[in-house]
């Protein structure tokens, strides 16, 4: 199952980002746990310097800015792809 995280400090940036990643995770027909993380602490174990943060199974995809809906598959579909190839 794919691990989404939206990593930011609760702006309304990484609601955005959370909302707009459940539209294309829904968009997708992809089944995935999506979890919202606040802790600054977490964002250094990615290494995170911007907020807000997106991670798709542990790796860290954007960060600074909130992608459109069409980005966020993208991103979610080319770690898949990644994932599927080795």
């Amino acid at each position: 199952m794919l691990r989404v995280k939206v990593l930011g400090p609760g702006c309304a940036n990484c609601a955005r980002l959370k909302a707009t990643t459940v539209e294309a995770l829904e968009a997708m027909g992809v089944e995935a746990t999506l979890e919202y993380v606040t802790d600054p602490t977490e964002f250094f174990k990615y290494r995170l310097m911007m907020t807000p943060g997106l991670v798709v199974n542990e790796k860290l995809v954007c960060a600074g800015r909130v992608p459109p809906k069409a980005e966020v598959m993208t991103l979610i579909a080319n770690v898949l792809t990644a994932e599927a190839a080795s």
